[in-house]
Parts: structure tokens; sequence; C-alpha cells
């Protein structure tokens, strides 16, 4: 996207601008409370037994995200895997992927193709139309049902404001920013006009991402590109990388649109609907990309087709007290998704494409009603899910298009029907406790297609219920103390992907569908203490352990009484997602934040998590995949008066092969080489310096110096080899 069109966007606002004054919302304010959204209602954060992070609209304008999966990072208590460049998989907790779960509005993401493996969702939320975020850490699925075992990422989109007089509200903003590592260009504009019982908002991003560009001082050479795949006169060609720092290839591009239209016929009503788009271009799988076999690279493609996410929802809030609520709401979704995964090996003319559509329907009824000393939370919520997936193979010389195996079975459905109550009681002025109870009823219906494999099943069906609850303790002795006790469970019923899946899952090895899982169950006891001294200093420290039993992973398994079997031409050891006993997750969470002066404060985010798993084989407990290693963030902020300055660094240690989990041991394309030849993954420490500067009342300049000294590192488990020396500059003009 051309300069041109950002100077456009910001002169048009700026000469809108003249005819209106209104307050931005992104100003800096101080909060004698932290309210938040958790349990979908607000509440205050000293109330409330789990741990939360929160990130706000300003955080994100100053930080400058490239993705919601970097908003999410750059927390420091949350871990981002990227397989690929258009990709990020958060981990909380130990726990990943479908076993954490994403809240937009109210809805939830998570559908019936939600993997294991790692997932790039969360990109498809627009980080620059997110007005909060809130990371829940531990189970959440007494409000939120299935997935919710190791935490809830909940995002809040821009809202649509009312006039609060008879004139017209008008709002908005237009942002450019330019980054240097990916070379990205992202333009973003949002506007609001709201009258007293209207409002509408519109809201549209778009970023290009260039091939991103890895650091020069240290790190392994095994982490260079130094060749890639082309394909001239027809002939898949292996050319020299002229700079092997270039990861060709790993650029795509982004859209995405919000659009609210709010009505408030009186004060007790207040109802809206609001559709979310998010496309994605081509995202090529880097880490694919980079796989050698017989000591030359293996694919000449791989890459996610467009990812499309498109969101209906209606909400009708009502606020009128009556015998069963004080609040009552009633939130209807619809969302569409559809990806598709494109590769071909090198050397071949057969392009195979796999595609995946679900549509979802979400209803929710939640309400709130205050009792005796406390309040009751409660509701009902019913989800469907339906799973079209086909495949095709094209040959690129000839174009002839031939039928091709499906990832899952294609026309399979599940649904979830749930019924929870939840009650927060103030004890004592000093003694707050919550606890509740949710029963959801799950099922699932898939018929498998015998034309290209032959499975000696036809059918998979699952019935099931599951009864989670909690039990927490909030005790405030005196002023600027308080303690936290949490007992919780969650649970996570198997979905499409976990029991019709059949895909590769590494060179060699080819996954294939288990129709007899059952449900996996978790139970989380946590421990936290606050000391709190306002414009003083906070720390906060979490202490956790996490039980998951009939623990959903991957081994080795037969395929009609066979050990290996011939998929995609290439002779392939079976595996299959199986209940295999116990998996523990334990841990410590740190954060502190400490006042030098009012201006000039140090924060520190750390976090010491270790997970085991059930090796049914050997009998014996193995490092957890997604048990992250040591990581946190520690940042130096200085503000004053329209400028804010912060010098941060960013950290991970190492793992030591024997620490980590078997499924990552295989992987030794992404990982570096210890001294005995064996994967392990380094640690690191980067440093970060950023700026914004408040020119005006409406003009935020915003810039950042990432990585300063161009380390060049990899992620644990990631892919992609993380931005060297990046530049950021940000300009942001509101009205």
């Amino acid at each position: 996207m051309s300069n041109k069109y950002v100077l456009a966007l910001l002169c048009i606002l700026c000469i809108a601008r003249s005819g209106y004054t209104q307050e931005d919302t992104t100003s800096e304010k101080t909060l004698g409370e932290v309210i938040i959204s958790v349990n979908k209602w607000e509440q205050k954060l000293n109330e409330v037994p789990n741990k939360i992070v929160k990130v706000n609209k300003l955080d994100i304008l100053r930080n400058n995200p490239q993705t919601s999966a970097d908003l999410l990072g750059q927390s420091g208590s949350v871990f981002i895997q990227k397989s690929q460049l258009g990709g990020g998989s958060p981990m909380i907790r130990g726990f990943a992927t479908n076993r954490v779960l994403l809240v937009v509005d109210g809805v939830r993401m998570n559908n019936a193709i939600y993997r294991s493996g790692n997932l790039q969702n969360v990109i498809s939320i627009d980080a620059l139309s997110t007005e909060t975020a809130e990371v829940i850490f531990g189970p959440g699925s007494l409000i939120y049902g299935s997935d919710a075992i190791g935490g809830v990422m909940d995002f809040h989109t821009l809202e649509a404001r009312f006039s609060k007089d008879k004139k017209m509200l008008v709002k908005g903003s237009a942002l450019g920013r330019y980054s240097t590592a990916n070379k990205e260009n992202t333009i973003h504009a949002d506007i609001n006009l709201g009258w007293k019982k209207w409002a509408l908002l519109s809201s549209f991003s778009y970023s290009k991402f260039d091939d991103l560009k890895m650091g020069k001082n240290g790190g392994q050479d095994s982490y260079l590109r130094p060749e890639y795949v082309e394909r001239i006169n027809n002939i898949d060609s292996i050319i020299k990388n002229k700079d092997p720092r270039v990861q060709r290839f790993s650029g795509y591009d982004q859209i995405n649109f919000l659009q609210k239209v709010r009505f408030k016929p009186n004060q007790h009503w207040d109802m809206q609907y609001s559709f979310t788009y998010a496309g994605t271009g081509d995202a090529p799988r880097y880490d694919r990309l980079i796989q050698y076999r017989n000591g030359r690279l293996r694919f000449s493609e791989w890459y996610y087709d467009d990812m499309l996410w498109r969101m209906h929802t209606l909400t009708m809030l009502h606020s009128k007290k009556t015998k069963l609520h004080d609040q009552f709401r009633v939130t209807a979704g619809y969302q569409s998704y559809e990806e598709a995964r494109v590769d071909r090996t090198r050397a071949n003319n057969n392009r195979n494409k796999q595609v995946e559509q679900v549509g979802v329907v979400n209803l929710n009824l939640d309400a709130t009603k205050g009792l005796g000393k406390g309040e009751l939370f409660y509701g009902v919520e019913y989800v469907h899910n339906k799973v079209g997936s086909f495949g095709e193979r094209t040959n690129i010389s000839n174009n002839v298009v031939t039928d091709f195996v499906s990832r899952y079975p294609d026309g399979s459905t599940t649904s979830a029907s749930s019924i929870y109550g939840s009650y927060k009681a103030t004890l004592h002025p000093k003694v707050t406790m919550t606890t509740g109870l949710r029963y959801s009823y799950n099922t699932l219906d898939a018929t498998f297609d015998t034309t290209f494999i032959k499975f000696p099943y036809k059918k998979a069906e699952l019935k099931d219920g599951a009864l989670t609850g909690n039990a927490g303790l909030v005790f405030r002795p005196v002023e600027g103390w308080q303690f936290n006790s949490n007992i919780s469970t969650g649970f996570r019923m198997p979905n499409v992907d976990d029991i019709g899946k059949l895909f590769e899952s590494v060179p060699g090895n080819v996954t294939v569908p288990n129709t007899e899982l059952t449900p996996e169950y978790a139970w989380n006891f946590e421990l936290g203490i606050v000391k709190n001294i306002p414009n003083k200093f906070r720390v906060e420290l979490n202490a956790f352990y996490t039980i998951l039993d009939n623990a959903i992973v991957r081994r080795f398994s037969t395929f009609n009484g066979q050990d290996s079997i011939l998929f995609n031409g290439i002779l392939s050891q079976v595996e299959a997602l199986q209940n295999v006993g116990k998996a523990t997750v334990s841990g410590f969470q740190l954060s502190t934040e400490f006042y030098f002066t009012r201006e000039l404060s140090l924060q520190t985010h750390a976090n010491w998590i270790t997970g085991k798993e059930t090796d049914d084989v050997k009998n014996e407990q193995v490092p957890l995949r997604h048990a992250p290693p040591f990581y946190g963030s520690t940042n130096l902020r200085y503000r004053h008066k329209k400028i804010f300055v912060e010098a941060s660094a960013q950290y991970n240690s190492q793992i030591k092969n024997a620490d980590l989990a078997p499924s990552e041991q295989a992987k030794t394309d992404i990982y570096a080489k210890d001294a005995d030849g064996k994967p392990y993954s380094p640690g690191w420490l980067v440093l970060n310096l950023k700026a914004s500067c408040q020119v005006t009342k409406n003009l935020l300049l915003t810039t950042g110096w990432e990585n300063m000294t161009n380390l060049r590192y990899r992620p644990y488990s990631s892919g992609i080899v993380a931005a060297g020396s990046n530049f950021i500059f940000s300009v942001r003009a509101s009205l």
C-alpha cells in the first residue's frame, strides 16, 4: 500500500477535525479501581480470585504490535509460538491451541476444527480495532464451556458510542505504520457517528508484510535460509539466497473490517448488530518450506490459502431490575470460517489442496441478579458447528483437476448445550467468595469417506456430558494486601479435528482418525498474593498446579493392523490422538511494578512453568509439549507530560534436549544443535526502545527500535526465526 494513501487518510481526518472537538478515548487516565469484564460482566479486579492481565488501547498504540498474537506476547505473560510470519499460537500456563479459548465481544471463536497443533487464528482479530483485551489465567469452563483449560483470551472491539447531547458525536482516527524488518505497511481508519439513540462505528485495517529478515549476531547458521525453490521454465530450481537472513518466503497481507450499528430506544434497552471480517492472503508455511529430504529442499510450495473469518453478532441488553434479573443479555452469533492448505513437493507437478469450511451458530443468554450479600451470575449457551471438508489435486503441467483426500470427514457436526450459575458473595468487607457450577452436554457426528483411505470404520459418534465448577476466596486483611485462593475445573470435549483428522504431522509420520476418544478433564489449584501501594509499587505472585486427566496427545498407533501406511506416496509411521492418562502443569507467575518517581517506573513479568505427560509406551512421564521455557519481560518506563519512553528486555531461558517433548525432538529442521548434535532451544535476551509523543491533542507519534543488538534467535517451538533489528514508525491522527 503506497505511503500516499496513508497521508491522504491523515489529511482527511485532520480536515474533518476542524468542525468537531471530541475527547480521544486513548488519553491516559488514572483509575482508582481496575474494572474487568470477567464472567462476562464488569467487576472489580480486587474481588476476583483469578490472575488477570489487561491490555488497553493506549498500550496497543504505544507497543505497535503487528498482530493480535504480538499484542498478547508483548504483555509478558503469554508465550507466543510462530510456525510462520502469518501466525501466532498463544501458550497459557502450559496449554495452547484447542485447550485455550478465544472470545471476541462475548462470542467464542474456537470451532470444531481447532487443532492440537499450533494455531494462527488469533491473528484474525484486528489489534487496531481492539478496545481492550483480557487474559484470564486458569480454567474458564464454568463461564465459557469446553476448551478453556489453560485460560481465556477475551477481546473487546471498539465501542459504538452515543452522543450525550443534541449534537451529533463524531469520533475517529487514522493510523499509518511502517516497520523495517519485514517492510510492514499498515493503514487503519475508524469512524464513530453517534446520536442520542443511534450509533454507527466502522473500522478498517490493511497490512502488507514482506519476507522477514532475521538478526545478524549470535544464533546458529542452521537458522539461515541459504536457498529456496523457484519454478523457472516449468522446472523447480533450487536458487541460492542472495541474503540468507531474509526468510524467503514468509510475507503475506491481511484485511480487517468491523461494522457496528447500535440502538438504545430507552434507558432499559441497548441493542447492537456487528459484522466482523478478517481475511489473509496466501500465508506461506515457513517451517515446511525449510524442510529437507535426502539433502535437498522438500517442498516447492506450502502455504495457507486465503483464511477468511466472518462473524455476525446481535446483542440485546436489558438493564431494568425484575424478580429474575438486574441485567439480562442475549447474544446471538453466526460465524463462517474458511481455510485451505496448499502444498506441492519439489519436482512434482501435483499441487494438493485441502479446504475446510465451518459454520458456527452461537446463542448465549446471560443474566445477573443481586441476591443477599452477593450477586448471582447465570445463563445458558448453545453452540452448533458444521464442517465442510474436501480436497483436490491439480496437475500444474496440464491444469487437470482431480479429487483428493480431505482432511476431515465432510459434513461433520458438533453441538454443545450448557447451563451455568455462579455466585459472588461479600462474606465480610474484607472477604469475597466466588463459587459456581456448569453442566455441558456435547455431541459429535462424523461419517468417513473410504474413497481414498480404507478406514476400518464408517462413523464416529460422541454423546457425553461434563460437570465443572470453581470455588475461590479473596481476602483483603488491610489496605494494600490481598490473598487469593482458587480451585477450578475445566474440560475439553474431543472435536472433529481430534477424532477425524488425517494429515502428515512431521515428515514420515501420518496422523489417522481415532473414533474412541473421550473428554479430558482438568483440576486447577491456585494461590495468589498481592501487595499494592498506589503510585509506589505493586507485587503480584501466583502459584498454580493443574492436573489433566484423560489427556489427549499424539502417540504411535496402528491402522488396519499396520504400524505404517502409504500416505501421499510416502511410507509413513502411523500416529493417532489418544487418551493416555495424565498430564500435570505447575508454575509461578510474578508481576511487579515499582515507581521511583511519578514519572519513572520499572515493571517486570516473569513466568516459570513446567509440565509432564504420560508416555504410555515407556510408562513414564515426559516433558509436556506446550510448556514453554522460563520467559518474561522487564520494562523501564518514563512518562512526562506528552512524552512516553520505554526501554525493555524480553527473555527466554534454554530448553536442553533432554527437556524437550518427544514430539519437539523430532523437529530437527527448526531447532539448534547442541554439542552432541541433538536438537535444543537456546536461551535469548533482546533489548527494545520505544517512544511516543502526543504532539497535539489529536496527533500521536510513536517510534520503536526492537532487537537493538540485532540478535539472531528462534523462540521455543517456532518454525520462523524472529525479526532482527526492527525500526517502527507510526503516526495517528484522531478527531
